[in-house]
């Protein structure tokens, strides 16, 4: 549950929906299961093997698999820095969610037209207190449930969001399902129309589901190589992983059945973007009875989503740092939260203070540290990680299946070692180069 909370954030029930929304339903979710399996499995599985190989964070767990005199390890510290840069945008993401499911709460959306709700949305981005106060709840809740332990905070809290999460999504999803007209949008949601590919131009729509089904996971940084490292010998780890991503495309496929019913049943466009979240959904809550209990219901479980990965990152990033500088973990919990809340304001300040800074052809601030782990850290990491278990000059395939397949369960087949070793680095590069040329060409 734990891991599985790592993978499964905003990228699932924020991005999913309004980027399937904009390459045409069904035709694009088939292909993002594909490159979900065959991209995703293999890239975590190295993650998982390196961490339950060497017992340790992902700033230290190079060094126990290394070959001697190499430097791999110094690939530690950029999983680590990469962490640091995750939270720094993605606290302040987290903060929007918690601060929409009080002003659902409170009434605020009722009784104002699409103008006014958006006016809702970019007035408390123009707000430094509003959105720091927010921020910094965030960063408390994450590393106050890492100062309790693994089991009794990481793994305890995990399992009961989790479990929260997935049954506001099935309330939800029953809700969306029953309204008027929502029989076009699962319609739309659920058959293939491949034709809506070649609007949108077939190459486009394949790279869009195969980089949706790569940062989903949020492979690359180590993030998940710390559960690795708390998994026991006596489980196979292709078995784990596949765990994991059917519990990521249960909830990116549910956030489908919630938000396109609702979409179609109300004449909304479901590939307006980024905002279909924060301003589109606020009307349409507003078109159902008791549109503000649902609206709050909605925005808990974004919150869930949310706040899963970031306890997650903050127990990688304790633990990280925990090894690094021995510290204990009260003493890495109270430095790391002074820590990250100061990282995160440049984030929030970029919308108000800072507004003026803007980076050509990438943004603003949260546009600049996304790019830096979205389009960088992600996939050089994913890559680095496939070389490291897969060359003769790093841990080696031999050592990365032997662990792979230690255990019970479903084992990863040898045959497809060179997929792993040649086909599948390539890929990533791939989408590393094509992120790049989207970006700036």
């Amino acid at each position: 549950m734990t891991s599985a909370g790592c993978a499964i954030g905003l990228g699932n029930v924020w991005r999913f929906p309004y980027i399937t929304g904009q390459y045409g339903g069904a035709a694009f979710v088939l292909f993002y299961l594909l490159f979900l399996i065959i991209l995703g499995t293999p890239i975590m599985l190295t993650e998982f093997a390196v961490g339950r190989a060497s017992g340790k964070s992902p700033t230290r767990s190079f060094n126990a698999l290394e070959p001697e005199n190499s430097k791999w390890h110094l690939f530690g510290y950029f999983a680590l820095a990469g962490n640091y840069l995750l939270m720094m945008f993605y606290t302040t993401v987290a903060g929007w969610m918690l601060a929409y499911v009080l002003k659902s709460a409170l009434g605020i959306f009722e009784g104002k037209n699409p103008e006014q709700l958006a006016s809702v949305f970019t007035t408390m981005l123009s707000n430094p207190v509003e959105q720091t106060v927010w921020m910094l709840v965030v960063v408390l809740h994450g590393f106050s449930v890492c100062l309790r332990g693994l089991e009794k905070g990481v793994e305890k809290v995990s399992t009961i969001i989790m479990t929260s999460l997935l049954g506001l999504m099935i309330i939800l999803v029953i809700r969306a399902v029953s309204l008027p007209g929502a029989a076009k949008g699962l319609y739309f949601y659920l058959r293939p129309d491949f034709s809506k590919m070649v609007e949108n131009g077939i190459g486009e729509v394949i790279f869009a589901a195969m980089g949706q089904s790569f940062f989903t996971l949020s492979l690359g940084i180590g993030s998940l190589a710390i559960f690795g490292s708390y998994i026991g010998k006596e489980k196979a780890l292709t078995g784990e992983v596949m765990h994991i991503i059917s519990l990521d495309t249960f909830v990116a496929l549910m956030a489908g059945f919630i938000i396109f019913p609702a979409c179609f049943a109300f004449d909304v466009n479901p590939g307006q973007g980024p905002g279909l979240i924060f301003i589109t959904l606020p009307n349409i809550f507003n078109s159902i009875p008791f549109g503000r209990i649902w609206g709050t219901i909605f925005f808990l479980f974004m919150s869930f989503a949310a706040m899963s990965t970031v306890i997650a990152v903050c127990e990688n990033i304790i633990a990280s740092t925990m090894e690094l500088f021995g510290w204990n973990r009260k003493t890495a919990v109270f430095i790391n939260t002074i820590g990250v809340a100061v990282l995160s304001l440049p984030c929030v300040l970029g919308f108000n203070v800072l507004s003026g800074l803007t980076i050509p052809g990438i943004g603003n601030i949260q546009d600049l540290e996304d790019f830096l782990v979205s389009n960088n850290l992600l996939p050089l990491g994913a890559l680095l990680y496939l070389r490291f278990c897969t060359s003769r000059y790093g841990w080696g395939f031999k050592n990365f299946i032997e662990e792979v397949n230690t255990g019970n369960g479903i084992k990863f087949p040898v045959k497809l070692r060179f997929y792993v070793t040649w086909i599948l680095p390539a890929i990533v590069l791939i989408i590393w180069a094509a992120g790049y040329i989207q970006k700036f060409f």
